[in-house]
């Protein structure tokens, strides 16, 4: 029994998907577009839940922790400030930064100056 719950334990901590906090890249919009066009698209998020909220954050201020039951993305606009989430990832973002959230993942967004987001769902 005991040699079972050792085994089961090793195999569940190899399982486990982790990533390295030196990993972790800040998004910019402006990486989407490596074409030398005048013109160009890029799809960076299909929602879900078809909402695109406008959210403004005091200077100093955080939007506390929550947690969304569908996919989101954050796209900072105008501002600087950072997103944290319970898995350890912390982003410094600034305008046309943006972050996919996952569902179901403690999150949380502070900003350094008043700052605008685009939060889509």
């Amino acid at each position: 029994m005991k040699k079972t719950i050792l085994f089961l334990t090793i195999l569940t901590l190899i399982s486990c998907k982790s990533v390295p906090l030196q990993a972790i890249k800040t998004m910019n919009l402006q990486d989407l577009h490596t074409e030398q066009k005048e013109v160009q698209t890029a799809l960076l998020f299909a929602p879900s839940e078809n909402k695109v909220v406008s959210l403004q954050i005091a200077k100093g201020k955080q939007l506390s922790e929550h947690i969304t039951k569908v996919p989101a993305l954050l796209v900072c606009v105008s501002g600087t400030g950072s997103y944290g989430d319970e898995r350890g990832r912390k982003l410094n973002l600034k305008s046309g930064d943006y972050v996919k959230i996952e569902p179901y993942i403690k999150h949380w967004v502070d900003a350094f100056e008043t700052s605008n987001f685009l939060l889509i769902k």
